[in-house]
């Protein structure tokens, strides 16, 4: 491989690999915010034993986030020097900031953590709520830059170089809204959905005891409601997302859909796969207009082709769009996985989840974080050629240095040793920390409970 290849390559999986952490980063605080929120009004002390359990999973996840997050820095300065050489002219506030919102966030988590028991539950809601904050902020901050690379505003771009830098006007470019949002409504989504087919699939087990059962089924509806909501706020959000792209970045939209000519009533291509030879889409099922209707609020609205960008410019339109529709679908089928969810919750005249379901939601929280990764590779696919769309080629700014190759073998040994010591030290701790030695709750919230988490 070249070294440009080879260097999209090593960071691609850097980056892939820090999602996944910053994800459950981000959706593991919120989860143990809203569980101090319900055990305080509920009283039931089982959502205080899931917030607890929660932290343990959150306090790993804190460290190795450092570890990966600094290998991402390490990597923008290694393989990408020219584009941080733009980047500390222009972009540099949010990652500045991003060292604030870190400190946030663990700052309270050391008062949330080693505060335990002592601390009163308003005390303990505060302090989950201001991790959670710090957590998505700091996620935020650092895709305020992936941002910016989509649409570059706050500088003049002449020979090269970075002429009337405006850093403000550059942090607040204009996918800065939609993206933000929807990555935090995405992380939502999936953590909530990964935590529900962990409750899942302990309730598929036989034998539990009357606490286990009980704490599984009231870890589920609430992880279910949250990714279902957290889904649906997720496909507003992407809508608003395409729209912007009709006006800002135009060729990913038309990648994404395969649409090569400029059309009105433009239709939304369900599936298939991109001939470039017929510049068509083989095997679609398209939906006329709804395309338009995405991109203008307008069913006759026209979207503008592949065919009025140099082709050059053209993001490589097979994989983008089977990673669109892969997203858009995963999306969806999460959004009817709760609503089904909630169908049996409350309508079924047996309030026991079929089997059928709990499988299909253990499937749904393994797809969710799939989804991330996928979502991630088709906004970066997607503005191929450019790492700063209209103004700086990938080409442009790799390194010239002939050792990516010797850095390759070395992050991909790190990074598998990570992965194993995080899913020993996960399987190691809950093995001999087992649920049923919180049944005692009484160190937790103060209030004696039965082995069933009924308050004696």
């Amino acid at each position: 491989m070249s070294e440009e290849v080879m260097a999209r390559a090593l960071f691609g999986i850097t980056l892939g690999y820090h999602i996944t952490y910053a994800t459950l980063g981000v959706g593991t605080p919120f989860l143990i915010f809203l569980a101090e929120i319900m055990s305080f009004r509920t009283q039931n002390p089982l959502y205080r034993v899931f917030a607890k359990r929660l932290t343990r999973v959150a306090i790993l996840l804190v460290g190795v986030g450092i570890v990966t997050g600094t290998t991402v820095a390490v990597m923008l300065s290694v393989l990408w020097p020219k584009f941080m050489e733009v980047v500390g002219q222009i972009i540099n506030l949010p990652f500045e900031l991003e060292v604030f919102a870190f400190m946030m966030e663990s700052l309270f988590l050391a008062i949330y953590v080693y505060g335990g028991d002592r601390l009163s539950e308003k005390a303990r809601i505060f302090s989950s709520l201001f991790v959670s904050i710090g957590s998505g902020l700091s996620a935020l901050l650092v895709t305020d830059v992936n941002a910016f690379m989509n649409t570059p505003t706050g500088l003049t771009w002449a020979n090269g170089q970075v002429e009337n830098a405006n850093p403000w006007a550059a942090m607040f470019n204009p996918s800065m809204p939609t993206e933000l949002a929807h990555v935090l409504a995405s992380a939502y989504m999936a953590v909530a959905f990964v935590f529900a087919a962990v409750a899942a699939k302990n309730l598929l087990k036989p034998h539990l005891s009357e606490f286990e059962r009980r704490y599984h089924k009231q870890n589920l509806t609430l992880t279910v409601a949250v990714g279902g909501i957290a889904a649906v706020c997720t496909a507003f959000l992407g809508d608003a997302a395409g729209k912007m792209l009709a006006v800002y970045q135009p060729e990913k939209l038309a990648a994404a859909e395969g649409l090569f000519h400029t059309t009105r009533y433009a239709p939304l291509v369900i599936g298939g796969i991109v001939n470039t030879a017929q510049q068509k889409i083989v095997g679609g099922i398209p939906v006329p207009g709804l395309l338009s209707w995405l991109a203008t609020f307008h069913f006759d609205g026209t979207v503008r082709g592949l065919d009025t960008f140099p082709k050059w410019t053209w993001p490589p339109l097979i994989p983008v769009h089977l990673m669109f529709d892969t997203m858009v679908g995963i999306g969806t089928f999460a959004i009817a996985v709760a609503f089904v969810y909630f169908l049996y919750r409350f309508k079924a005249r047996t309030k026991e989840t079929p089997r059928w379901l709990l499988w299909t939601i253990f499937i749904t929280g393994i797809l969710s974080m799939l989804a991330i990764e996928d979502g991630w590779i088709f906004a970066e696919e997607a503005r191929q050629p450019w790492i700063i769309y209209g103004l700086m080629t990938v080409a442009q700014a790799v390194t010239t240095t002939p050792d990516v190759g010797l850095m390759f073998g070395g992050f991909m040994v790190l990074f598998t040793v990570l992965l194993i010591a995080t899913v020993w030290a996960l399987r190691h701790y809950f093995k001999n920390h087992p649920l049923r030695e919180d049944d005692d709750t009484a160190d937790i919230t103060g209030t004696k409970t039965d082995s069933s988490g009924v308050i004696a």
